[in-house]
Parts: C-alpha cells; sequence; structure tokens
C-alpha cells in the first residue's frame, strides 16, 4: 500500500544551519503515529513542515502525489489539520465558537455559517465529549477540557489527518491520559491518521502503532513500538542506559531508565 503523506528528500533550515537534511518519510495511512527525540532533535520543525506551517529549504512533502507547499492553504486545510504546541485563544471565546473556526476552509462567499457546518460543529463537540460545556469560555476549562475543545476544533475541519505538536504539555498525569485515549478512539472509530510529537516514551509506545525515533533531523529508527523502544535505539537518540520490559497489561515495550549512558548506575 502507498502511503497517503510522504516527506521526499526533505532538507529544513538555512543553507549554514540545516536542522533537518534529506529526510525521507512515509506515514502510515490510518494509524497513529508518534515522533519521539529529545529536545531540539528537528522531530516539530519536522511535523510543522509536514503539516505545512513550515517551508522546508528543498525537498517536498506530498499528500496524495501532490505537493502540499504548492497548493494554497485553504486547499490544504480541508486535508490537514493541525494542534500546534500550547494553543491561545481571545478571553471569552466559548467553545462553540473555537470549535466554528474548523469550517473556515470549507466555507464560501463571507463565510457565513451554515445548517450543515452547525451540525459538523456540534457533532464535533459531543465526539471529544465537550458537550456540556459548549457556551463555556476556554480560559474557564481545565488542561485537559481544553485540549479536548482545540481537537474538537480541529475536527470540525473534516480531515483525514491530524497533526498535534506535544498535546499533553503542561496537563497532569490524568489529563493526558484523557487527551491520549481520546485521540485512540477517534483513530479506532474514523481511522483518523494521526501524527504526534510525543515526549513520554511510554505513551508513544502505548497508543502509537508507529513510532519514529529522531536525533538530530535523522532518522534513527522507525516501526512499531517493538522495533524502536530498544536499549540500543534509546542509548543512540536520548543518550540513556533503559531497561525495556513487558507491559503486563497491554504486552508493550516499556522504558525504565535509570541512568545516563555514559554513567554507571548508582
Amino acid at each position: 500500500m502507498t502511503e497517503r503523506l510522504n516527506a521526499n528528500q526533505l532538507s529544513i533550515g538555512y543553507a549554514e544551519s540545516m536542522i533537518v537534511k534529506d529526510l525521507n518519510l512515509s506515514i502510515p495511512t490510518g494509524k497513529i503515529t508518534a515522533l519521539v527525540g529529545a529536545n531540539g532533535s528537528g522531530k516539530s520543525t519536522i511535523l510543522k513542515t509536514m503539516a505545512r506551517l513550515m517551508k522546508p529549504a528543498s525537498g517536498s512533502v506530498l499528500l496524495d502525489g501532490k505537493s502540499i507547499h504548492t497548493q494554497s492553504t485553504k486547499e490544504v486545510a480541508r486535508q490537514l489539520a493541525i494542534l500546534p504546541q500550547n494553543p491561545t485563544a481571545p478571553d471569552g471565546l466559548t467553545v462553540s465558537e473555537l470549535v466554528s473556526y474548523g469550517r473556515y476552509p470549507h466555507q464560501k462567499g463571507f463565510g457565513a455559517i451554515a445548517a450543515e457546518d452547525r451540525k459538523i460543529i456540534s457533532s464535533a463537540i459531543e465526539v471529544t465529549g465537550m458537550g456540556d460545556f459548549s457556551d463555556r469560555p476556554i480560559e474557564r476549562l481545565s488542561g485537559g477540557q481544553r485540549q479536548r475543545a482545540w481537537i474538537a476544533m480541529a475536527l470540525a475541519q473534516q480531515t483525514d489527518i491530524l497533526f498535534l505538536d506535544e498535546p499533553t504539555t503542561f496537563l497532569d498525569m490524568a489529563h493526558q491520559l484523557e487527551v491520549l485515549q481520546l485521540l485512540q478512539v477517534l483513530n479506532e472509530r474514523e481511522r483518523r491518521t494521526i501524527i504526534m510529537v510525543v515526549h513520554d516514551l511510554n505513551h508513544a509506545s502505548r497508543f502509537g502503532h508507529h513510532m519514529v525515533a529522531i536525533k538530530s533531523g535523522t532518522v534513527v529508527s522507525e516501526g512499531a513500538p517493538v522495533d524502536v523502544m530498544t536499549p540500543d535505539v534509546l542509548r543512540e537518540v536520548f543518550g540513556i542506559e533503559a531497561d525495556i520490559v513487558e507491559d503486563p497489561r497491554t504486552g508493550l515495550p516499556l522504558c525504565l531508565p535509570y541512568s545516563l549512558a555514559d554513567r554507571k548506575a548508582i
């Protein structure tokens, strides 16, 4: 099967400072892909470029065989949705108003919200469990509720592909699981292709079908979690020594870090 979204010989940055060079990456269609790597490894840069928020120095990002960087913003927004890291909304903006922004790529004329748009907005709010908060201002939501509201806005775009840049940043453990389980449900029910930058390796293993480990803008390893979550890969990518054990509930690999790679365990 040919994947819908592909990066071909992608280089990002400037001549004297390339963050990513000659990257080739195919995103599995209908799966959750987790990008992992140390801070500054280039994973967010790769995600933003594949979502058309950044322009590459060379190479291309192809969606269904067409370069996303030669298409109009509206045309791409009908196919790709992105939730950036730490998005903000104007004070007083309600959940339903925020979610309505997701219909912008589909609106014509003066941008009036049609009856069909309202149905889609309502559905996105319900699917994300935000029905009881539709009239509540964004600033009055909890961290997890706020992320669900932003995800609802992305869903209202009705795209098959969703990008998320560290969607659980600054959330406590319960709210992290709340957001990740929602994404898992959306993937299982609707077969949406989801690409997300994840800091927690064990979350990447549990919720990602496909993992991509990145170091210095280069893919070190990619594949199923069991193939990527190995002591050798974690040593190279993160500079840590870790034991990998099997999660007794899921059978997936769990990372147990115990020291930096250049130190002996104490």
